[in-house]
């Protein structure tokens, strides 16, 4: 059973830094790529960032610049360093990703001073 785990979420500041892991399990070997997605209150969930196997990121707008996709295949686990954080920027914060594209529980991100 395809199991997908997210943590590193927290209280932040305006500006400050922080990274989320995505922990998958419950498979051998999968080349789906593993994706980040974002959901605010109130508003619909959003796509955030990709990443293919071989390492491939792609972003979205808001994302460019200030969010970096990257992951460990041999743990697979999948991270998103997120700096320069806004207010906007908080959101419940999804990974989703193994054979199938199995989605996560979420880790909350508050960004607040």
């Amino acid at each position: 059973q395809v199991r997908v785990v997210e943590s590193g979420g927290g209280l932040v500041q305006p500006g400050g830094s922080l990274t989320l892991s995505c922990l998958l399990s419950g498979f051998t070997l999968s080349t789906t790529p593993t994706k980040w997605y974002r959901q605010a209150p109130g508003k619909e969930r959003e796509w955030v960032a990709t990443i293919t196997f071989d390492q491939r990121s792609i972003y979205s707008e808001f994302a460019k610049g200030r969010f970096t996709i990257s992951s460990e295949n041999d743990k697979k686990t999948v991270y998103l360093q997120m700096r320069a954080l806004k207010l906007e920027d908080t959101a419940v914060y999804y990974c989703r990703g193994g054979p199938g594209g199995s989605w996560g529980q979420g880790t909350q991100v508050t960004v607040s001073s």
